[in-house]
């Protein structure tokens, strides 16, 4: 049985919509949604990571596990091993689930569990989704992964890879099976600690994308595969989006 906690990194400020983790979505608030459905999964706990004392009071209202975190984190990341450190507890995975997406599926999160009860446990893994559109693969805000034949991570990029010179871009969905990155993470607690030391890398910089650091600092990057979707909430219209996505499932 693998031992895991979910750590929910929630910021408070956001430039496209701010205090992100109260919004409400249908009577509870996005951070409750996010908590709730993280509680179904296989984990041991499930914390809210925050940076911000309206965030835990919140949290604690609705009777979740938070704790307060330093404001100045520049990534989610360095939020979750603060967390960690503060709960003090030993663990064979780390989950990091994305404050900002209600409708996380337990199954998503026990897909990077399961990775996680071999004996040789990976040091990173995340999650990849089948592309199904030409929206989905040509949008800069859905990130793509390649993988080797073991399933792990070779490159990340928001560009469509790989490039197929032979075909029209509007043909390539039709000659390869591409991939694209869901921001789910799980880390062994001490790779977690190290790869929180790293300097930002050349590839993060250009591409935005953190888990390049971590590939160009020579860490291997597991794989599980899901067909479920996400609905991440990042400005107002995201939020009308839910809330259809909730009328509909109710």
């Amino acid at each position: 049985m693998v031992n895991a906690i979910g750590i929910i990194p929630a910021r408070y400020a956001s430039t496209r919509l701010p205090g992100k983790p109260l919004v409400d979505l249908g009577g509870k608030s996005m951070i409750q949604r996010v908590v709730e459905q993280a509680r179904q999964a296989n984990l041991s706990r499930v914390v809210v990571a925050t940076d911000d004392a309206r965030i835990l009071d919140h949290v604690l209202g609705f009777g979740g596990e938070a704790v307060l975190t330093s404001p100045d984190h520049p990534s989610g990341t360095d939020r979750v091993f603060d967390a960690y450190q503060q709960l003090g507890v030993p663990v064979d995975c780390i989950i990091n689930i994305q404050g900002d997406e209600p409708f996380i599926h337990p199954t998503q999160i026990n897909a990077l569990v399961e990775l996680f009860a071999n004996e040789s446990r990976p040091q990173l893994a995340t999650l990849v989704k089948p592309v199904v559109s030409a929206e989905e693969l040509h949008s800069p805000h859905m990130p793509k992964v390649v993988l080797d034949r073991q399933g792990y991570a070779l490159y990340f990029s928001r560009h469509p890879l790989p490039y197929q010179r032979q075909h029209p871009p509007e043909a390539w969905l039709d000659h390869h099976r591409y991939l694209r990155h869901i921001g789910l993470y799980a880390y062994r607690p001490d790779i977690l600690a190290e790869i929180t030391r790293l300097p930002p890398s050349s590839l993060e910089l250009a591409e935005s994308l953190e888990q390049l650091r971590w590939l160009e600092h020579g860490y291997r990057i597991l794989t599980a595969e899901t067909e479920l979707a996400t609905l991440g909430i990042d400005t107002p219209e995201d939020v009308e989006r839910a809330l259809i996505q909730l009328r509909i499932k109710n």
